[in-house]
């Protein structure tokens, strides 16, 4: 099996592959500068399909346009990285080139063939995405959720190999609890990180959608939604408050970054921050995200 690896990634790409953190720009250019240019093939755009465990469902159509007039006009300056399939190619790495491609009217694009694995596709096309053009965080959070599920790790193992916090991936993970509705809002940008984390640890379907709904037409900050879930009474005290009157706090717009920064409650008031945390492994995720660590 192992040596089924070598000769997929080639010499001494193994070893960065398995190294943790993996660094996506250096894996791709070890396999540019270790392929012969003999083996850079032109192949039919028309033969390549989708990386199958492609994340990135949305596509920046302003971004393509401007790849594809460079294209045009220098053409493709980076071959794509490909996979035979049973019926043609599965794209590997650079499916953006290849839609670019399109959109110029080219028929084809020159290729590198590689046999990877099913799982070293699923990490490249995460990877390529996250550190060349951030996916949305749905897409971000399926991917995760895919990779724990597919290779059988922990959400700690993930965070290394992705050099990521373990609190990261956790609430990045937690947004698959939301109701589909409540995704597609966050997808839209129609509401920070901040608040889909705080709706994300509600356990009521109904109520993260008429929260979310409530952030959305009320302009709710992310402390005073936290403040707003803190407990069920309270929930029921204020939702029978139908309209909004946000508090006249000069540190507001501080205490929201904060929040949602921290993904917890922040209140600035007379020369002193006051950083809420439900129990000990909230507050180590809190001096995580502080690069802070609790002595014992």
């Amino acid at each position: 099996m192992e040596n089924n690896k070598r000769r997929a990634l080639g010499r001494g790409l193994e070893e960065l592959f398995y190294n943790e953190p993996i660094a996506y720009d250096k894996m791709e250019e070890k396999i540019l500068t270790e392929t012969p240019k003999e083996e850079i093939v032109n192949v039919k755009i028309a033969d390549l399909r989708s990386n199958p465990y492609q994340p990135r469902q949305v596509f920046n159509e302003e971004a393509l346009q401007e790849l594809a007039s460079s294209i045009k006009e220098h053409g493709v300056f980076q071959p794509i990285i490909i996979k035979k399939s049973i019926k043609g190619y599965e794209i590997i790495a650079g499916e953006r080139r290849v839609k670019a491609s399109k959109l110029a009217g080219l028929e084809e694009i020159p290729a590198i063939i590689r046999d990877f694995t099913d799982e070293e596709m699923m990490e490249i096309a995460l990877l390529e995405n996250l550190q060349r053009e951030n996916l949305n965080p749905i897409e971000e959070s399926r991917a995760y959720k895919k990779l724990i599920d597919t290779l059988h790790i922990t959400q700690e193992e993930l965070a290394k190999k992705l050099g990521k916090s373990r609190s990261y991936i956790t609430n990045m993970i937690g947004l698959q609890n939301l109701p589909d509705a409540v995704q597609t809002m966050i997808s839209d940008k129609k509401m920070s990180m901040g608040h889909a984390r705080v709706l994300s640890k509600l356990e009521n379907a109904s109520q993260q959608t008429e929260l979310a709904e409530k952030v959305i037409t009320e302009g709710m900050s992310v402390r005073e939604l936290e403040n707003l879930t803190q407990s069920t009474e309270k929930y029921e005290r204020i939702h029978k408050i139908q309209k909004h009157t946000p508090k006249n706090n000069e540190y507001q717009y501080l205490e929201e970054e904060l929040c949602d920064k921290l993904g917890t409650k922040v209140k600035i008031k007379t020369n002193k921050i006051e950083i809420s945390f439900v129990n000990g492994n909230d507050l180590n995720r809190l001096l995580e995200i502080m690069n802070l660590e609790a002595r014992r």
